[in-house]
């Protein structure tokens, strides 16, 4: 699975733009996503009728996607996603920004597409003032911009067309409320790859809002761990030997939920009654959960915030600007040892694991 899942990003980090849209659309069009996709385009029609022509012939719009950690696994699924709903809307996109979270990286990236013209763009707002300049000019320019995965904060003047990616505050408060559920006194450290960025902040403040809230004895300590997976791990690894009376360990990012569940499996932490917990479905987090060595992790469904967004970026140049936009929030979803078998048992695009497009059987009643 390792090997597939390399194969997997390979393949995601290179496409940008090819030439495989009849494969993704047949794919595409079978099922999954098509229904809210085509809702979305303002009407139902069927998939034999939307794979004749469900559009009059258009230029090959192309949307530029910026990003804050390009190379980082979470967004493979996301770009699986992008090139799903440009294969079966026929558009192309590019995958640019900042291998690790470099704001003025981004900012040029952004400038960049705008000089090159680009049809629409595509940025978590992980800044709260960064970005305002660089999408007004955008948008200016007759350039619809639109957020994924971070958004400006509540209040702010950022003027972006629309967000797509989960409500990160409330995420962040839920999750404080099942720490709360855990732990019921004693020090907590909450880990966070890079403080202040709009993409995770906001879960941090909402999860030390919700303990506090509670009343309990417990005390936070905050840790910043780094941008990559590696550098996350060692930081994770040096807070705990140097705090063996932790009583839980929580992440608000993918790599930093990973390495928890890492340091929690090679020091045996649930035998001390050590609680562990973050975000997002990265392999190694998801087999430790299956195996006890972490209590939960938090699916934000990184797919769904690539295809909706070309698609939300596809239906206001095709309307000429009278469809959408509109915030789409992509959900919160508590992963527990069980309910985790499902994301073990699958090997998809729609989670990053597979190259692989397909359609994914599933029988039994729907749990919300």
């Amino acid at each position: 699975m390792t090997n597939e899942r390399d194969d997997a990003q390979d393949e995601v980090q290179g496409a940008a733009g090819e030439g495989t849209a009849n494969r993704m659309r047949r794919g595409l069009l079978q099922g999954a996503g098509l229904g809210a996709a085509l809702a979305m385009m303002g009407g139902m029609i069927t998939p034999a009728q939307a794979a004749e022509a469900p559009f009059p012939s258009h230029k090959r719009w192309k949307i530029v996607f910026v990003n804050h950690v390009t190379t980082n696994p979470f967004f493979v699924p996301t770009q699986y996603g992008i090139q799903d709903a440009c294969a079966m809307l026929n558009m192309d996109y590019q995958w640019t920004g900042s291998a690790n979270a470099d704001v003025g990286e981004m900012v040029n990236a952004m400038n960049a597409a705008i000089a090159a013209k680009a049809d629409a763009i595509a940025v978590p707002i992980v800044d709260p003032k960064a970005f305002n300049g660089p999408i007004q000019k955008a948008l200016d320019a007759g350039i619809p911009v639109f957020a994924y995965n971070a958004d400006a904060p509540r209040g702010s003047t950022n003027p972006r067309l629309a967000y797509i990616g989960q409500d990160l505050y409330l995420s962040g408060y839920q999750m404080g409320e099942r720490i709360v559920s855990l732990v019921d006194s004693g020090l907590v450290g909450l880990f966070i790859a890079t403080p202040g960025q709009l993409n995770i902040q906001p879960r941090l403040d909402g999860a030390s809002d919700a303990i506090k809230k509670s009343g309990k004895k417990i005390e936070i300590q905050t840790i910043a761990t780094g941008a990559t997976v590696n550098e996350e791990l060692s930081k994770i690894k040096s807070f705990y030997l140097g705090h063996q009376d932790v009583k839980g360990m929580f992440a608000v990012d993918a790599g930093s939920t990973q390495g928890i569940a890492q340091v929690m499996k090679e020091s045996k932490l649930p035998e001390k009654g050590v609680h562990g917990g973050g975000f997002d479905l990265l392999p190694t987090t998801v087999q430790l959960i299956h195996d006890g060595f972490l209590d939960f992790t938090i699916d934000q469904q990184p797919y769904v915030q690539g295809f909706y967004t070309v698609v939300e970026a596809f239906t206001y140049l095709a309307s000429g600007g009278l469809v959408g936009p509109a915030d789409v929030n992509s959900g919160l979803k508590f992963v527990t040892k069980s309910t985790v078998d499902p994301y073990l048992n699958t090997s998809t695009r729609y989670e990053g694991k597979s190259t692989k497009a397909q359609i994914v059987p599933r029988s039994g009643a729907i749990k919300s």
